[in-house]
């Protein structure tokens, strides 16, 4: 291996050294590190709002027309 390439590889193997540190550097100081947590926002319950009751027993069919739950529909 020439002389010239060797100071060629070794300066490139540098400039990548340092780009990567600036970029690493660059990117923690814009990102906030925070960690994840299960604790809920201050001012919150952290409990979703609970859903509207049902209108139909459990195992009566959607109604999907006008007529009472309780009424047969024609075949």
């Amino acid at each position: 291996m020439d002389p010239n390439d060797r100071a060629a590889l070794a300066l490139s193997a540098v400039a990548l050294a340092i780009a990567i540190v600036v970029a690493s550097t660059v990117t923690l100081e814009r990102v906030n590190p925070r960690t994840a947590s299960n604790d809920a926002p201050p001012g919150t319950v952290g409990l979703a709002r609970p859903h509207p009751p049902l209108d139909r027993a459990p195992g009566e069919p959607i109604q999907t027309t006008g007529a009472p739950a309780n009424a047969r529909q024609r075949p």
